[in-house]
């Protein structure tokens, strides 16, 4: 297998892309990683574009072809990937794949995802209908929100299994968005929020569910964005003439998928997740022990709890305390989510497993803004997740060596 390294990560503030059509949001990703390394699109080989919700909300399909409408791109092997908000993950992956084959040297992943209108308001309930197909047919009934209702029960069955309180997960949503604070890309980066307000039923807080613990502030964010991602071998390195001593190596990467129905399933152990994590670990001769950064998939906060457990950094059951007691912190045992996670930094799905990887890149580098930055980053790990637990993508980062 080639080594692969990250030679430019790019992506847009989260929140609102407000009248940036599809292919103008495509084209400004491509060209924005570009322009960091000062390249041209022509010195892309292949390239892969991951999205969610590019048919139900913005009437688009075929996106690899817009993709090659940026100059340069036409005629390259490009595709695009749906693995609903592992979308992300699977187009780097993606792209690996294609560099791995000989397809290539040099790679662009692009994720996005545009779910608010021109003037950046949404539908909420389109959004829940859209984002509903992800799930089982035989789990959405009597569902009107079904992803909230569904992690709903998911953050009930681990706080009765491991006996952990409304008030532990709660305070995961606290410390990512005081992380967001520090992260000038994040939605929420201007919105501070106590415990207190975190647990108080009032204004827009509130139970998403009647009789299930999940409120507001234990939500991600519906999320315009984009990110791009530039990967190349060392071949490729040296056609784009980016020194390898300035990348990030995905030294480790591997994806799973368990069954789409939740019902039946250990999804507080989900199986595939913790699959690829350990594939991730063996291919990068890393183990949880070598992390001290990781980026997880809090698309509510009980997966925060879990994604430290996946990760190893937690034993099963213990994650919720991790956070508690400040070991997911940036200056604790492995910073986690110090770009605020989804709940604070944003959602925008197909931008969402690029951007995870994109800012745990940074920090090895040392590239992470002021107060965000973990000291001696040395290795990291992300954990990508698309549907009730069901698909997983997980990488293994180190500096370039």
């Amino acid at each position: 297998m080639k080594p692969v390294y990250i030679a430019s990560y790019r992506q847009s503030k989260f929140g609102k892309l407000l009248a940036m059509t599809v292919p103008e949001i495509l084209e400004q990703s491509v060209l924005d990683a570009c322009a960091e390394i000062d390249v041209p699109a022509s010195a892309i080989d292949v390239g892969s574009v991951g999205a969610a919700c590019n048919m139900t909300l913005n009437e688009q399909g075929l996106l690899s072809g817009l993709m090659a409408m940026v100059p340069g791109l036409e005629g390259k092997p490009i595709e695009a990937v749906e693995n609903a908000c592992a979308s992300g993950g699977q187009a780097i992956l993606s792209v690996i794949a294609k560099m791995q084959m000989g397809w290539g040297d040099t790679g662009i992943a692009v994720g996005y995802e545009k779910m608010r209108d021109a003037e950046g308001k949404m539908d909420g309930k389109l959004i829940g209908k859209a984002l509903g197909y992800f799930s089982h047919p035989g789990e959405r009934e009597g569902k009107i929100f079904v992803f909230p209702h569904v992690f709903a029960e998911v953050m009930r069955d681990y706080m009765s299994t491991h006996s952990v309180t409304e008030e532990d997960l709660a305070s995961v949503a606290v410390q990512e968005y005081a992380a967001a604070k520090n992260n000038p890309y994040a939605q929420m980066q201007k919105v501070p929020l106590t415990l207190e307000q975190a647990m108080k039923i009032e204004g827009l807080n509130r139970y998403v569910v009647d009789g299930l613990p999940l409120k507001t502030y234990d939500c991600s964010q519906i999320t315009d964005g984009y990110a791009a991602m530039i990967l190349a071998t060392e071949k490729g390195l040296r056609k784009l003439g980016v020194d390898k001593a300035d990348c990030v190596e995905i030294a480790g990467y591997a994806q799973a998928t368990d069954p789409l129905r939740k019902e039946g399933r250990e999804v507080l152990r989900p199986k595939g997740a913790y699959c690829a994590m350990s594939k991730a670990y063996a291919m990068a001769g890393l183990s949880a022990k070598d992390i001290n950064v990781a980026e997880v998939h809090d698309c509510f906060s009980v997966m925060g709890a879990i994604g430290a457990e996946v990760i190893g950094k937690a034993g099963y059951g213990k994650g919720a305390r991790y956070w508690r007691d400040g070991k997911a912190s940036a200056d604790g045992e492995c910073g986690i989510n110090t770009s605020g996670g989804l709940i604070a930094k944003g959602h925008p799905i197909g931008a969402t497993g690029i951007s995870m990887v994109g800012w745990a890149s940074w920090q090895l580098l040392g590239k992470a803004p002021k107060g965000a930055q973990v000291p001696n980053a040395r290795a990291a790990a992300t954990f990508n997740i698309g549907g009730p637990i069901c698909a997983t993508v997980c990488t293994v980062l180190k500096p370039a060596s």
